[in-house]
């Protein structure tokens, strides 16, 4: 069978006899699509750490963040950390499994014999340890542990200063809890409602709690030196409504020589919403 080109030989172009007459289309290259960034997920950022209890001697494994994994985005306004991939808040409760005793990780360890006795004889003997474990500590889980923490706080008498700070941590994880419920969930709007109610009532304990704290302990406080704290105090005492109390202690900071700068700086931005909070109020 004659070749569709044949008979161009007479031209001197027999070469071409087999040529294709619609070769195969070479594919298009794309352009090379940049590397995708490996997702992070919260539980490459975690591991089980070793803990002894300090009231009944038990060796357990509580959960927490890698040095050096969170990445800070930012601090609120009332010093509430914020960061990138995990929400560490949610580990600082620890808890043992074997007879109840919970503490923030800066408190853990720090036990009196008379408060081992009073964990003993109201928390252990009443304790009922969960039986789920999980992968992640969500923050239904981080808000449980820390509302342990809270009432054995309250059982060993604790400084006031524990107290408020456990119950400011409550008030920052409730609220990335309400950052982080789904829209579609069923009663999203009262779920919001009562976390901010619970977030609310966390906050007013913390600001009376701090503000006893401050009139009865020395500083360093809960890690925070006294200008921290009494602009934390500012803050807190701002969002319970107490303007009065709010004002006297930003200025405070602000005309004390010995503050830092960057306390001043906050505190400079605390007196300007604290302004414009009073003038909606009016």
């Amino acid at each position: 069978m004659s070749g569709l080109l044949s008979g161009l030989d007479k031209f001197g172009l027999e070469g071409l006899e087999g040529a294709i007459l619609f070769p195969e289309a070479k594919k298009k290259r794309t352009a090379e699509s940049p590397t995708a960034k490996p997702v992070v997920k919260e539980t490459d950022l975690i591991f089980d750490k070793g803990y002894e209890c300090p009231a009944c001697g038990s060796e357990f494994r509580a959960k927490t963040v890698k040095t050096g994994k969170a990445k800070l985005a930012e601090v609120e306004m009332d010093l509430r950390p914020r960061y990138q991939n995990v929400d560490p808040l949610k580990y600082d409760a620890v808890v043992c499994p074997e007879c109840g005793y919970a503490a923030l990780t800066r408190f853990f360890n720090s036990l009196t014999p008379v408060q081992v006795r009073l964990i003993k004889e109201e928390i252990t003997v009443r304790f009922k340890a969960a039986s789920k474990a999980e992968e992640i500590y969500t923050y239904e889980k981080a808000i449980e542990n820390h509302k342990l923490a809270l009432v054995n706080a309250m059982v060993k008498k604790a400084k006031s200063s524990e107290k408020a700070y456990i119950c400011l941590k409550l008030a920052w994880i409730i609220r990335g809890k309400k950052e982080h419920l789904p829209t579609y969930v069923d009663n999203y709007d009262a779920i919001i409602k009562e976390s901010e109610e619970e977030e609310n009532r966390f906050v007013k304990n913390a600001f009376e709690g701090f503000r006893r704290a401050i009139e009865t302990e020395s500083f360093p406080m809960c890690g925070m030196d006294e200008h921290t704290t009494i602009y934390l105090v500012a803050v807190l005492a701002m969002n319970t409504g107490n303007y009065e109390v709010a004002s006297k202690l930003v200025s405070s900071v602000l005309t004390d020589r010995t503050a830092s700068r960057r306390i001043k700086d906050k505190a400079c931005e605390l007196k300007e919403a604290l302004i414009q909070k009073i003038r909606s109020s009016r």
